[in-house]
C-alpha cells in the first residue's frame, strides 16, 4: 500500500468545486452552538459536494478561526446562507421543491439504513442544537425525522459525526 497523492486523489480547484455539479442535499444547522461542528459540517460538506448548508439562530457563521480550523477551506468551497430562524430556512426550501427531514430521536421516526429515496431528490437535513436537538416547531414542518440506529449506553452522537453519518447514506444511495 501507498498512500495517494493529491494528483491521484484529482482534488478539485475552488474554481472546479464551484462548477460541479451539486448533490441535491442541503444541510440545516439549527442554532448548534459549536464552532468546531460548524467548520467540521462545512468539511463533511465539501467532501459530498452537497449544494449548501443554511445556518439558522445563534449558529456560529464564518469567518471565524474556531470555523476554519476544522473546516480547512470548505467556507470557501461551500454555499452557505444565514436565517435568524430556522423556520424561515424550512419554508425557503420547501418553496424550492426540498423534502425536508430532521435527524432527530422522535416517534414515528424511521432508521436511517431504512431510508428509501430517489437518486434525483432534492434533501434538507436539518441537525439540531448539541443539548435540545431540533426545535418541536421545526420538527412539525418537517416531512419526517430520521434515526441513526445506536446500539450504545449514550445513544447520542456529536453532531459532526452524525452529519458524515448520514451524508455517506444518503451519497451511497446516489452513487
Amino acid at each position: 500500500m501507498q498512500k495517494k497523492s493529491m494528483h491521484d486523489l484529482d482534488r478539485k480547484s475552488v474554481e472546479e468545486f464551484r462548477n460541479s455539479q451539486k448533490t441535491p442535499i442541503v444541510i440545516v444547522l439549527d442554532n448548534v452552538r459549536s464552532m468546531h461542528n460548524v467548520g467540521s459540517v462545512f468539511r463533511t460538506a465539501d467532501a459530498f459536494l452537497v449544494e449548501a448548508v443554511l445556518l439558522c439562530g445563534y449558529t456560529p457563521v464564518p469567518p471565524h478561526r474556531d470555523i476554519h480550523k476544522t473546516a480547512l477551506g470548505a467556507t470557501e468551497t461551500v454555499t452557505w446562507k444565514y436565517f435568524p430562524q430556522t423556520l424561515n430556512a424550512v419554508e425557503y426550501l420547501k418553496k424550492d421543491g426540498y423534502g425536508i427531514y430532521a435527524i432527530e430521536q422522535v416517534t414515528g421516526s424511521f432508521l436511517l439504513n431504512q431510508l428509501d429515496i430517489e437518486p434525483k431528490e432534492k434533501l434538507a437535513i436539518v441537525f439540531g442544537n448539541e443539548v435540545v436537538g431540533v426545535d418541536a416547531a421545526v420538527l412539525e414542518q418537517c416531512n419526517g425525522s430520521i434515526e441513526i440506529p445506536q446500539l450504545g449506553m449514550k445513544h447520542s452522537l456529536n453532531i459532526s459525526v452524525a452529519a458524515g453519518i448520514v451524508m455517506w447514506e444518503l451519497m451511497r444511495e446516489r452513487l
